[in-house]
């Protein structure tokens, strides 16, 4: 998935106009893209009337600290997986009081891999309206190219999510 900035901005202005029809409004919980998506979502003139907040918890404390992610999880499973991003999806859409939330947890590179967690490995986790879907993906490339189709992937997971969430 090879997404340029003109595509980014073009599904975040999809997703604005959907939350403004629904009344909704989402948040963001972001490690390895940094506040990305964020910044991709409020770049959309308007976006104030659907965006409430971005966390970025790029370390373990923030993530607990800020989103309530248990420790437990976090030394059981790691911050990349897919039981962290779901609770950093449901704390940061309980903090918010947001119908939405996304959650990006991944290893962009060129460090940080493990046998089972190479560089590439990103957990997604999409809450819309209490119901979470979560997906690993493994992207190709250097950091920022992992970065860039991470934040493609959150947005067209929020479009699906928040689509379907009649």
């Amino acid at each position: 998935m090879t997404a340029n900035d003109g595509d980014l901005q073009a599904r975040a202005a999809q997703l604005g106009a959907l939350l403004l029809e629904r009344g909704w409004s989402v948040t963001t919980a972001e490690s390895c893209t940094g506040g990305w998506i964020a910044k991709v979502l409020t770049d959309v003139a308007g976006s104030s009337q659907w965006f409430d907040r971005g966390f970025v918890t790029y370390s373990n404390e923030a993530k607990s600290e800020m989103l309530g992610v248990p420790a437990a999880e976090l030394a059981v499973h790691g911050a990349v997986s897919e039981a962290v991003v779901a609770a950093m999806a449901a704390g940061a859409a309980q903090r918010a009081g947001s119908q939405c939330a996304v959650a990006v947890s991944g290893i962009a590179g060129p460090g940080g891999a493990a046998p089972d967690k190479p560089v590439g490995t990103v957990w997604l986790c999409w809450q819309v309206s209490g119901r979470i879907q979560t997906r690993v993906q493994r992207f190709d490339g250097d950091r920022d190219a992992v970065r860039r189709q991470s934040v493609a992937a959150a947005l067209e997971g929020l479009l699906a999510a928040a689509g379907a969430g009649q």
